[in-house]
Order: C-alpha cells, then structure tokens, then sequence
C-alpha cells in the first residue's frame, strides 16, 4: 500500500480519519469530523496513559498520571489563589521544564489563554509582551524574573511556586470548563527578526488540528507497516514555539509518548548523551543544532536508539541533510523536511523522506485539511513554476494576531487566506520556498535569492553556516553580501569562495562582500538567523 492509499483510505467516510467541510468562522472549511472540541478534553483523556512516563529530565520522570494530578492541582491554585478565569491570560517566561508544561495545561483546562513568553528576550521586550497581554498571573524562573515583572501582576516562580501551588491543593478534580472550539488557547510571538514581535493567537480548534495531523501520520505509518510504539521524543526547541509546544508536547500527552526534555543552553556534547541515556527515538530539530551536532565525533556515543529525524522552524539545505544521511544512516533514513510558520500553527506542507531525497529544495504537499496556494500581488493564482508569494487557508490557521488587528487585516485577503510574505512555486502539488520577500536581494534589477547562495557556500568543506544579505549601492541598488562562519581548524579567503561560487552561480549572485568568521551566527530562539544584526563589513 503507498502513502496515498493509505491516507484515502483513512480520510474516508466514517473512518475515525474522515473530513468533511464545515463552517468555521465565516468559511467552509476541511475538518477532521471525529475530532475532540477544547484541549481540557485532551487533558482529561490522558489519564488513561496511566504510569508511563509523559515528562523526562535529568532530574524529573513525571508519569501522566501524575500530570493529570498536579495540573489539577495547579489549575485549582489559579483559580482560587489567583482569580484566574475563563479568557484571561497567564504569561509563561522561563526554559523548557517540566513546571512549564503543567503551567500551560493548567491554564488552559480553565479555559484561560496560556501567553508563550520568548525566554531569550531582553528587558524592554518582556515590557512590550506583558503590556499586550496583560496577564493575570505570571510564571516565571530565576534569570527571567529580574527582567519580565510587572506592576500589579503576582509572579509564581517555577523552581519553587509551582511545586508549592500543588501541595496547597493537592486532590484538586481536573477542570471542565465549557469553552468554543474558536476560544483562545494559546498566545505566540513571531520570531520579531524585524520590527516588532507580534502575539499569533492559536484556538482550541488550531491547536486540535496540529494534534490530529500527527495523529494521522501515525496511522498512515501504521497502514504501511510502522506501527510507531514506544517511542521516546526529545524535546530540544523552545517551548515558546510551535514546534515544541504545538507539535510535541501537546501531541505526546494525547499519543501517550514520551517527550524528553532538554534544559538548558543546547550543547551538543549534553544533547547527545542525553539521547544516549534515555534512549531517544524521535528527534524534531531546528537545522543550527543538527549542523552542531554533526561538527561532534559522533562515534563516541550510543546513538542506535534514534530512529527518526526530521527538520523544521527554520529552512535547511540539501548539503546539511546529505550530511545527516551520511553522519545517522539508520535515523535519516526518515529524514523528512516541512514548511510551517508560527501563525500556521503546525506544518503547512510536508515532504517525505523520498520526496525531500528527490528534490532537496522542496519541502512538500500541503498537509490534510490545509490548502496552499502560490498568488500574485493582486491576489490571483498563478500557474505552475511561476513564483509569488505563498497563502494558506485552513483550520490550523491562527485566529489573528493579538490586540492588533491592523496586522491581522494586511495579512488577511478578502477571501480569507493567510500571506505568509514568503515567495515560492508550486509544481504537480510541491512546494518550494524561494525567500522571504523581506529577504529578497535586487541586485542591479535582478532578484537573488539568499537561499540559492547560501545552498551552494555551504558545500564548502570548511563552512559551518552562512548568511547573505543585501547592503545598499549607489550604482546597482544592493550588492550580495555574505557572512561565513568557517568550521573549526581551517582556513578560508575570500578568492577560495569566490572559485568555490564560480561554476555554481550567475556572477550577479555571487557576493561582492564578504566577511569571514569564525563566530557563529545571531539567531533568534528557534534557529532563524537575525539578519537585521549581521555585521558584514
């Protein structure tokens, strides 16, 4: 049976996988029918998973049992020591720890809106979050707590607060509180790698359609013989993004598998052994701790575990994904790639591990229940191969972006698509990723993409990572430039890349500046490069 037979045969009517359209919103769109209707009912429904272990850390194992008790508990401390209620906002500001999680369901179970706080920011954007928010609660750790509080707003910590909170209502009863599957659950910020961080604003509903995308991909590996049992996830990105919360934790507590979680500053020595001692199955990363990973001796650990890696949050080359091929035969023999963006809730398109072997520069079909389309500035669909920008429609679309509705309306069309500002084609139903349109080099009247040059810097044995840019020019508009990280005990000039570029690329793509390095890049806290901070003269 192929993946396509396995998924109409799955998605038919009366399966427990069947879609059919409904109005959501104002819209016709798919759902999945059999779906649950508020993320409480998830939370109440994983207690049958019982004594397996939901949460893993070096120094915590919290069975879901044990979660359901002390959300329950939690919830109890927040509506009745704190006021919390149905529609408030409770902020979450601190690493990824197993308090974080119990905070977020506890939240949500009372129908309340969990506020994903971007750990990595500095005081003035912890200001601006709280300020947009207004959170009734905040819960926050020790390095985070001196820069994100605010007046009127009580502050539990979450090495100690939380743990306390529990013990003060222990025996508390799970919450049932009624809410609309368009309710929202859960507050976001974009990656704010320019102009300010804007607040995506996810529903029950968005988020219960990220669930069951992942719920149909196991049963479509089920169908083709892969039953996927046992399984054991790291969980190494920010809980403060989808991949993380949306795509992991959310999805193992309805699964019943594991999510172990890295705690700290991602070091890869760590990382590894971590695989090693627990015994990871499943890795989701971002493409900077992959490429980190693979600068390691790999021989020196027990990875034989490791079934399954995929990449995602952030675009990666095909020279990083041969590497990986290479480095991890067993595990990147799954080695898939997606397209998703914060506001999209999960992936917006997916491409198998043959899809994404086939065409490196591709990253898939739209995922069930979600239609992509490529348009042009007025809107229109356009044909195969030709570029625009890409639009999604769908239930895992967010409901807008918080307390703004002004960047809700310019990234809204008429008809009630989401513009992403990122440019591509689509081909027989793939799709490509060309840039941001923010990104976008015009060199001299000719559009060069970052992405294409960056592709080919990278097949560079000594460069470890890279970004181009476009710096002003009085006589051609803007020049390409570049930032190359080289890797460690080698030696590179500017002339070897140039020949390295010279049989790759048009000579107008080719940079005219460079700047050679041995500092990593400035990311943001899910893998995507600050281009607003490089420095290339």
């Amino acid at each position: 049976m192929t993946r396509d037979d396995a998924m109409a045969t799955l998605t038919a009517p009366g399966m427990p996988f069947e879609i059919r359209t409904e109005p959501v919103r104002g819209h016709d769109l798919e759902v999945f029918a059999h779906r649950q209707r508020s993320l409480g009912e998830l939370l109440r429904a994983s207690r049958a998973h019982g004594d397996t272990e939901y949460l893993v850390t070096e120094e915590a194992r919290i069975t879901f049992a044990e979660h359901a008790r002390d959300v329950a508990a939690l919830a109890a401390a927040l509506r009745e020591d704190y006021g919390v209620r149905k529609g408030d906002r409770v902020a979450l500001c601190g690493r990824n720890s197993p308090e974080w999680i119990i905070a977020f369901w506890a939240t949500v179970s009372l129908g309340a809106v969990a506020v994903g706080m971007n750990s990595m920011w500095a005081e003035q954007e912890m200001s601006y979050g709280l300020d947009l928010t207004e959170p009734t609660v905040l819960f926050a750790d020790a390095p985070r707590r001196a820069l994100c509080g605010a007046p009127g707003v009580p502050v539990v910590a979450f090495e100690t607060g939380v743990a306390e909170a529990i013990a003060r209502h222990r025996g508390a009863a799970l919450p049932d509180e009624a809410v609309d599957e368009d309710d929202p659950a859960v507050v976001l910020f974009t990656s704010g790698t320019t102009g300010r961080p804007k607040g995506a604003t996810h529903s029950h509903r968005n988020m219960i359609a990220a669930v069951w995308f992942h719920l149909l991909n196991d049963a479509v590996a089920t169908e083709l013989g892969r039953p996927p049992s046992g399984r054991r996830f790291l969980l190494a990105t920010p809980l403060f993004h989808i991949a993380g919360l949306h795509n992991l934790a959310v999805v193992r507590l309805v699964v019943g598998d594991t999510a172990v979680l890295h705690t700290g500053k991602f070091e890869p020595d760590a990382v590894l052994r971590l695989i090693e001692k627990e015994r990871v199955t499943n890795w989701g990363a971002v493409p900077t701790m992959l490429s980190r990973i693979l600068d390691a001796d790999l021989s020196g650990y027990d990875l034989t575990s490791l079934r399954t890696v995929t990449v995602n949050s952030a675009p990666s080359s095909g020279a990083l994904r041969d590497k990986l091929r290479a480095a991890l035969p067993d595990a990147a023999a799954s080695l898939g790639t997606s397209y998703g963006l914060t506001e999209s809730s999960t992936a917006a398109t997916l491409a198998s591990p043959a899809e994404a072997l086939a065409d490196p520069t591709g990253v898939g079909r739209p995922i069930p229940t979600m239609r992509v389309e490529v348009r042009d500035t007025a809107g229109r669909r356009v044909p195969d191969g030709v570029e625009g920008e890409i639009c999604l429609h769908g239930v895992h679309v967010m409901l807008g972006y918080w307390r703004n509705p002004e960047a809700t309306a310019e990234s809204t069309t008429s008809d009630g698509w989401f513009r992403t500002g990122d440019l591509g084609t689509m081909r027989d139903g793939l799709l490509s990723i060309s840039a941001r349109r923010s990104d976008l080099v015009i060199r001299g009247g000719e559009n060069v993409y970052p992405a294409e040059v960056e592709n080919q810097i990278l097949l560079h044995d000594a460069v470890s990572e890279c970004a181009v840019v476009g710096v002003a020019s009085e006589d051609l508009g803007q020049e390409v430039a570049a930032v190359v990280v080289t890797r460690v005990g080698t030696m590179l000039t500017e002339n070897d890349l140039r020949e390295h570029l010279r049989p790759r690329l048009a000579r107008y793509k080719v940079p005219t500046v460079w700047r050679i390095t041995s500092d990593p890049l400035p990311r943001n806290a899910t893998g995507k490069v600050k281009r607003a901070e490089l420095s290339v003269r």
